[in-house]
């Protein structure tokens, strides 16, 4: 450690921190049983023929149940007679590779063998048609040579643009099945036209592409899946603005505005598109999102093995550790930030040795804050914010809101002989 950031780390005195539990609504379904009577309605089991080669999507974001929910699709598209396939469709993510999107997939307990159909990861496209301009409109080529086409996705707020469509089965439809040729294509003019770029293109994809319907996902802030729908082609983008009001009044939030510091234990490309949903976290990287809390400094202490060294989200960090940096892969990383065009994502924050050296680092960067008053909020991730920590000085302020609990009360943050948190 240079000997300035070890003199920050024995200057700052660190405050204690309580353990709470934040309540939210948590409307539930028995996941397998919902997704079989959705598809059993008779608009939708007799989209599905004898023999037909039926493409699911499966994507990259760690979607509660997503294993199960596939291997039931599945299930009721063999009974229908149908001869069902799984297909990566997640753009530019895994490194653009055919290994790369695989082992996402694996990770998630999603292979051959448990899904019981074969699993395609090619990058490989097939151009539907062309718009006016002349953009080609591209899916992936498996999907586009079967009879058809089934969409899975969880509907949730975007971590970039705010738009009645955001995240969900259309955005499957044009960046998922569109692999990177898609994704760059959708990306191409910046965030500013994401939220037209993906309702048009998804319109010409629903014009040209054999799409028979759509799972949609909605889950609570406990990452617990609360509805399922199946949706036939022609009402996705109606009914999706709908499913996405409903998505944001379940998810979960930091129920303090402002504070000093947040110290986020882990990110990672299964936990959300930015690493940390900013959502959650206020961390956003376009300015054509909001929302969330306001804080100075942020702390990014690990990556998730999921995430298979793709460190997309480390640039909301102003301070991070070695561990984190060591486990970085730049070439699973720089795909989807150029992709994206958002190149922040990927920028690097100060390097500390340990935890406790980052957060005090952290601490001692805030022009703002009160030492002898520290406002600080711990969170494992953005996907896990009903128990949390946070420091004395936000104590009373926990007390008065009816929605928080009291777990534990203020108390010393232990570290090990490495300053690392236990």
């Amino acid at each position: 450690m240079s000997s300035f950031l070890h003199s920050i780390e024995n200057e700052i005195k660190l405050p204690k921190m309580a353990k709470i539990r934040q309540n939210f609504e948590r409307p539930q379904v028995a996941v397998r049983q919902e997704v079989i009577s959705r598809l059993n309605q008779p608009e939708i089991r007799n989209m599905l023929k004898p023999g037909a080669k039926i493409a699911i999507t499966a994507g990259s974001r760690g979607v509660a149940n997503i294993a199960l929910i596939l291997k039931t699709i599945i299930s009721f598209v063999k009974e229908q007679g149908g001869q069902p396939f799984l297909f990566s469709a997640m753009g530019s993510h895994g490194g653009v590779t055919e290994e790369g999107q695989r082992e996402i997939l694996e990770g998630f307990g999603i292979t051959p063998e448990a899904m019981g159909a074969p699993i395609y990861c090619g990058t490989e496209v097939t151009e539907l048609c062309r718009m006016g301009d002349g953009t080609p409109i591209c899916i992936d080529k498996n999907a586009a040579e079967a009879d058809g086409i089934i969409l899975v996705n969880r509907i949730k707020a975007h971590t970039a643009f705010r738009n009645p469509i955001e995240s969900g089965l259309v955005k499957m439809a044009v960046i998922g099945m569109g692999k990177q040729v898609g994704a760059e294509i959708c990306h191409r003019q910046g965030w500013g036209y994401m939220a037209e770029n993906i309702e048009k293109i998804g319109k010409a994809i629903f014009k040209e592409a054999n799409i028979l319907f759509g799972v949609g996902l909605i889950e609570n802030a406990y990452e617990e899946t609360s509805k399922v729908v199946v949706l036939p082609k022609a009402e996705i983008m109606v009914q999706e603005p709908v499913l996405l009001e409903e998505a944001k009044r379940l998810m979960a939030s930091i129920k303090f505005p402002r504070f000093d510091v947040l110290v986020v234990d882990q990110i990672g490309k299964n936990i959300s598109g930015d690493g940390l949903d900013p959502n959650i976290t206020g961390t956003y990287f376009t300015p054509y999102a909001s929302g969330g809390p306001v804080t100075e400094n942020v702390v990014i202490l690990d990556l998730t093995e999921q995430s298979h060294g793709s460190a997309i989200g480390i640039g909301a960090a102003t301070v991070t550790t070695k561990r984190f940096f060591d486990k970085i892969d730049f070439e699973k990383t720089y795909p989807n930030c150029l992709t994206s065009k958002v190149l922040d994502v990927c920028k690097i924050p100060l390097i500390a040795p340990s935890d406790k050296a980052a957060i005090a680092a952290a601490v001692y960067a805030c022009a703002l804050a009160d030492r002898s008053h520290l406002k600080i909020v711990r969170i494992k991730d953005s996907l896990h914010v009903d128990e949390i920590f946070i420091s004395e000085e936000l104590y009373q302020e926990a007390l008065q809101n009816p929605e928080i609990e009291i777990l534990q009360e203020p108390a010393e943050m232990l570290f090990d002989a490495n300053g690392n948190l236990f």
